[in-house]
């Protein structure tokens, strides 16, 4: 087989694996902070405080968040509208912590998921098999 026709055909699969992959991330974090939630504590902003909220409820919100929009870019369910809320809620992270090594790959994984949004459905979504 020619290199490039096999490059070709591999590529194709890439928008998906890099929505599936990203979408994994999503739940493993949103899962962890629902199944742990007194291991994410420490992660809080001192500005959430502030809220009337109690922290261990912050931190289960925003795993259900993580893991119902995981949940929905896994199954490829509309993939734009909830890879542009992750990735703006992975920047708000980035941007409540401040610099260090855990915003470094925030913002990688935020642009990833940026990525996704501006790709869009790819061949492997749900919302292309209701569509037609």
């Amino acid at each position: 087989m020619n290199k490039n026709i096999y490059w070709k055909q591999v590529q194709s699969f890439a928008p998906s694996l890099l929505r599936i992959s990203i979408a994994l991330v999503f739940l493993w974090f949103g899962l962890n902070q629902l199944l742990n939630s007194s291991a994410w504590l420490a992660w809080l902003p001192s500005w959430m405080s502030s809220l009337s909220l109690l922290p261990t409820t912050i931190i289960l919100l925003n795993g259900l968040f993580e893991t119902v929009l995981g949940l929905l870019l896994l199954m490829g369910f509309l993939v734009r509208p909830v890879a542009l809320l992750l990735s703006l809620h992975l920047f708000g992270i980035v941007f409540s912590i401040g610099y260090n090594d855990i915003a470094v790959r925030d913002v990688g994984l935020a642009l990833a998921t940026f990525v996704v949004f501006l790709q869009g459905d790819d061949f492997w979504c749900l919302s292309r098999v209701i569509k037609k």
